[in-house]
């Protein structure tokens, strides 16, 4: 992600209402949008095959929540965001994208309804004092209020096959008037319900960021020690281990999404990056961005591809992509936006921005990894997807 001026997380340190548990877990920290993170707490790879065979724990407190209220909240969501959330049932959940008026990524976005005139929009850390300004701008003529709540709202996610497991069988939950385990049980994804824990309130969506099954926890920061430790103390027997940045990044990448500030910017329409289907232009209602997203992307214009290699040497944000034209002549075609050597796979997986020519499934091309030509192929993203019950 990248960080904005206008910003102020950005320009100081801040932590998590976890910071002393993860202190304690012994994990080690990094800066990310001003705050300090748990990087990872013992390695990056046990962490990502624990989420992959068990569950991991995340803090994701550093994200935002801006949140709308008012009895025209939808339709000037509707007219700020590229989707429809005005179609949103109550408790529902929605992958939206703020567009520049150019049809740039502002930030890409998760929008809950959590209420007939209520929603919450969630946004990438770096970018949450931008996201809010916008909407307020956005949202003036309108009958809504809108509100910056990050401050007063801590997340916490569960992720991996035995996330939902490891969720009944933690203590203190409780949802008014329903069974709290059927409830979980049937949630579907990109669906919450508002639930206590401990006679707090909290939110638990079945969302996340993995390719893995899992719930993301909206709760107040003083009641998010008390969770965290006892889905930790629940999950202990099913695997659970608390997890950092570090691999959510990686199974994110296998899971083929996209990162803001990666795959995701200001000079990205949405078409380039595979979210064409985000861009709701079918709506009747003129949105920020449409024009520009009516007419799209130039032709030539590079486009999201996903990048499989051989070997052990990964290829990292920002390594130029190559086609070998001839034994003479080599042009550069596109650039790497995020690449590791994947945990689950076994090799070199990337995300690079490429010249449409070069962009179908089965072209070979070559990344420069530090001055050596290495052999990859453009292949379908995602690179893992989950087996389905």
């Amino acid at each position: 992600m990248t960080s904005h001026d206008t910003d102020p997380s950005a320009t100081q340190d801040r932590t998590s209402p976890l910071h002393d548990a993860h202190e304690r877990a012994g994990a080690a920290f990094t800066d990310f949008a001003g705050w300090q993170m748990p990087v990872r707490y013992s390695s990056d790879l046990a962490e990502h095959h624990a989420v992959r065979t068990a569950a991991g724990l995340f803090d994701l407190s550093h994200m935002g929540e801006i949140v709308l209220i008012g009895p025209e909240a939808g339709e000037a969501l509707d007219y700020a965001l590229a989707g429809k959330l005005s179609a949103l049932a109550v408790d529902q959940a929605k992958y939206s994208l703020l567009l520049s008026r150019s049809g740039g990524i502002v930030d890409d976005l998760v929008v809950y309804r959590t209420g007939e005139d209520r929603y919450m929009v969630v946004a990438n850390a770096a970018n949450r004092a931008v996201v809010a300004q916008e909407l307020r701008d956005r949202t003036s003529p309108f009958d809504v209020e809108v509100f910056d709540e990050s401050d007063d709202i801590a997340l916490i996610a569960v992720q991996g096959p035995a996330s939902l497991s490891i969720l009944l069988a933690t203590p203190g939950f409780h949802i008014e008037g329903d069974d709290v385990a059927q409830r979980i049980t049937d949630l579907k994804y990109y669906w919450s319900v508002p639930a206590e824990f401990e006679t707090h309130p909290v939110l638990i969506a079945r969302t996340g960021y993995t390719g893995e099954d899992g719930f993301e926890l909206y709760t107040a920061p003083d009641n998010a020690r008390a969770l965290w430790d006892a889905l930790l103390e629940a999950g202990a027997e099913q695997g659970l281990v608390p997890a950092g940045l570090a691999s959510r990044d990686t199974l994110r990448l296998e899971a083929g999404m996209p990162l803001y500030g990666h795959e995701l910017g200001l000079d990205t329409m949405p078409a380039q990056a595979g979210l064409g289907r985000v861009v709701s232009l079918a709506k009747d209602s003129d949105f920020v961005g449409r024009a520009a997203s009516e007419e799209g992307p130039d032709a030539s214009s590079r486009v999201l591809v996903g990048l499989m290699g051989q070997g052990k040497r990964a290829a990292r944000a920002g390594y130029p992509v190559v086609a070998a034209a001839d034994d003479q002549a080599e042009e550069e075609v596109g650039v790497v936006t995020s690449g590791a050597l994947s945990p689950t796979i076994g090799v070199p997986i990337a995300m690079a921005y490429v010249a449409p020519r070069f962009a179908r499934p089965g072209t070979e091309l070559q990344v420069d990894v530090r001055g050596t030509r290495l052999p990859f192929t453009v292949t379908a993203l995602p690179f893992y997807s989950r087996k389905k019950n």
